[in-house]
């Protein structure tokens, strides 16, 4: 495994990040994503994630409604794993109580409830990372960066980041905090991948010049460039959540995802190594947060970072791009 440092911080991570968004209960009723599992068949796959040097893990409060933190925090205990030796992180702001009053959000209500009910699930005294969940446009900046300040002096967290954005939120929220001399992000969790490479335009050239650790989700496309194109997983048939985000661009990244299949075909490679080799070939990258539902695929994203592709692959692997509404905020 490779380590490296944590943006403009002395934390060390590697350069595969667990995303444990895939484990908690599963089935439509716990949330978003029923193709979940459980902490019986999340035991083998996080057991392959540690053992190839893996030591940074990302979950949300909102994941299966708090049961991916429970089963995080289960399987940090089932394994024994030296506190000081891993980075645990998780998210705020999504709707925890839909339809009620203070349900989610970043007020310093919520921020302050939110951390407490985290750590409680995790069985963690504090986490590494405490991450936005997106911005929140009905409460203050000034608010919400007091309230992530106040988290960390507190010591329930180490370091804040923030996630899919328009550049101009995430900066002024920098600005917000430098300018109150409060805690400052260090990371972005973003949407990047093959198919999508808005962020190239404006959020990634700004974390390299703030030396911000860069941590894209999703860099396989939930699925979509490990496998040709129209491939029915079983994840796929109930993922309505992939569906919202990716399949109003299906005619402009099919080409994409064809020319994938091409190349890997032609290297002998699974098209997911090819596609999050191309992602670690960025030197702007930290840390794609990689999810998992099998062994396999731990081990396929471990293959990835011995791939060295050339700049003519890179050049190849990018080539059918063509621009993508910017999400921003989506």
């Amino acid at each position: 495994m490779q380590y490296v440092k944590f943006g403009h911080t002395g934390m060390d991570v590697s350069r595969i990040c667990l995303g444990m968004m895939s484990f908690g209960k599963p089935g439509p009723e716990h949330g978003l994503f029923p193709w979940a599992r459980d902490f019986d068949e999340a035991k083998p796959i996080f057991r392959a994630a540690i053992e190839a040097g893996i030591n940074y893990f990302d979950t949300a409060n909102i994941y299966q409604m708090g049961s991916s933190e429970e089963v995080t925090g289960k399987l940090i205990r089932e394994f024994a794993l030296d506190r000081d030796d891993i980075v645990v992180a998780t998210k705020v702001r999504m709707d925890m109580r839909p339809g009620k009053p203070n349900g989610g959000g970043l007020s310093r209500k919520a921020i302050l409830s939110e951390i407490d009910k985290s750590l409680k699930r995790l069985g963690l005294d504090h986490v590494d990372l405490y991450t936005i969940h997106r911005a929140d446009p009905n409460t203050p900046i000034e608010e919400t960066m007091e309230a992530l300040h106040d988290v960390v002096k507190s010591g329930k967290v180490r370091y804040i980041g923030a996630s899919t954005m328009y550049a101009w939120q995430f900066e002024r929220m920098q600005n917000v905090a430098e300018k109150n001399h409060w805690t400052k992000f260090v990371a972005m969790q973003n949407h990047y991948n093959l198919i999508y490479r808005e962020e190239e335009r404006e959020m990634i050239p700004l974390c390299q010049d703030r030396k911000v650790a860069l941590t894209p989700w999703s860099p396989l496309a939930g699925g979509r460039l490990a496998h040709p194109w129209g491939t029915q997983t079983a994840r796929v048939k109930v993922d309505e959540v992939s569906k919202w985000v990716w399949d109003g661009t299906n005619a402009l990244d099919k080409v994409v995802v064809d020319n994938v299949q091409r190349l890997a075909e032609a290297k002998g490679l699974p098209m997911g190594q090819l596609a999050l080799a191309w992602m670690l070939s960025k030197p702007w990258i930290t840390a794609p947060i990689v999810g998992t539902t099998s062994v396999q695929h731990v081990q396929d994203a471990v293959a990835a970072l011995d791939i060295q592709l050339s700049a003519e692959d890179i050049q190849a692997l990018e080539a059918p791009y063509a621009p993508h509404p910017v999400l921003g905020m989506m």
